[in-house]
């Protein structure tokens, strides 16, 4: 009897722990200013929005935001260590690139940035899921042409998945931008947080 009792134990022992783990899964997000929340409140952004709808759902995953206004692809990198040092991360989601684009840098710069980002996450043994970035047409078709393909270029390079652009729902809709035509407004939040919570779903099952 002591011995059956022992084994039952060590089943619910088990799956205790491996839900613990599972529940604690973390996602490290790796953003800039459109997902800083910029020009609102940090409640209002779009990735509070979506943890709340996470939490809500009992979802065994979280995000954790590192984004910071005005990051590029190489502030990315260069902080990418410490963050690694100093947090458990399950998953790791870089949307950088954007403020690159807007600063007409190298898309060979770019790519090496990003590059690097994923090899230090392969590393520590962490997947990583790359975001398509998109910026304003007024660079001229040959340079955003380039600089869109970096992304697909690095996934295909890499073990990186590659997610669609996390705007792509309205960044052509006036109503739900700002008045800079870049960051999307309090509006657009829980359309970005719906569409890249759908990803999640299927990134993380």
């Amino acid at each position: 009897m002591k011995k059956y009792s022992l084994i039952a134990f060590l089943i619910l022992f088990s799956v205790t722990s491996m839900t613990k783990a599972w529940a604690s899964r973390s996602i490290l997000l790796l953003g800039d200013s459109v997902s800083a929340s910029y020009g609102m409140q940090e409640h209002q952004g779009w990735v509070h929005l979506l943890n709340q709808q996470l939490s809500a759902e009992k979802a065994p995953y979280t995000i954790v935001n590192a984004s910071i206004s005005g990051e590029t692809t190489s502030g990315g990198l260069s902080r990418l260590p410490n963050i690694l040092a100093d947090k458990e991360v399950d998953h790791l989601i870089i949307e950088l690139g954007g403020n690159d684009g807007l600063r007409g840098y190298n898309p060979k710069a770019i790519k090496n940035n990003l590059l690097q980002m994923i090899a230090i996450a392969n590393k520590h043994e962490i997947p990583v899921s790359l975001m398509q970035i998109k910026i304003t047409p007024n660079y001229g078709p040959r340079y955003n042409k380039m600089f869109e393909k970096v992304f697909a270029d690095v996934a295909s390079e890499t073990n990186a998945t590659l997610l669609p652009f996390f705007m792509e729902q309205v960044a052509l809709d006036p109503k739900l931008m700002q008045a800079d035509g870049i960051h999307p407004n309090v509006k657009a939040q829980p359309i970005i947080a719906d569409y890249v919570g759908e990803q999640l779903k299927q990134l993380m099952n």
